[in-house]
């Protein structure tokens, strides 16, 4: 018996699903190396960006402003790995509604000029990737196979006991 090939649209949608891994890999990896990019620049330009915090009045601006450099570095750091993923979103949310609400916000006066902000774009994605994970091809990914493979060697070693 000889099976009929999918029509072409159900095979396009064949080959995209099995490549549905690259999708999180790629915004990871160029998202990722933006911040991590940023806050490299921020940490080894401290003295200029703490004073753009005393600009800003956020307080304790030296310490606030390596805290969110060091954000940056580390979650771009991390986010590129897809480790600790969506923990680390979390901290970069937080990062960027300090930075609308202190910094942007001000300045915005109407809808059309708010979904335009970059910050706006980055919440976004930050908030996907918190809710999303990394995806299939990220440390997490990998640890969480390791764990599940574990539980299940656990579960067939236990059973084969009792028998």
């Amino acid at each position: 018996m000889r099976s009929t090939p999918l029509p072409l649209p159900e095979r396009v949608v064949a080959r995209l699903d099995a490549l549905s891994w690259f999708g999180p890999l790629l915004v990871r990896c160029v998202f990722g190396y933006f911040w991590l990019e940023t806050g490299w620049a921020k940490l080894h330009n401290l003295a200029f960006f703490s004073s753009r915090f005393v600009e800003w009045g956020i307080p304790w601006p030296t310490f606030n402003a390596a805290l969110s450099a060091g954000t940056e570095f580390v979650g771009g750091l991390l986010m590129i790995l897809g480790l600790g993923t969506r923990l680390v979103m979390v901290p970069m949310i937080f990062n960027m509604l300090v930075a609308l609400a202190v910094v942007v916000l001000p300045q915005v006066g109407t809808l059309d000029e708010f979904v335009e902000l970059d910050e706006v774009l980055y919440v976004a994605v930050f908030a996907w990737l918190l809710l999303a994970g990394p995806g299939a091809a990220s440390l997490d990914a990998w640890i969480a196979r390791r764990r599940l493979a574990r539980a299940v060697d656990r579960e067939v070693a236990c059973r084969l006991e009792k028998a």
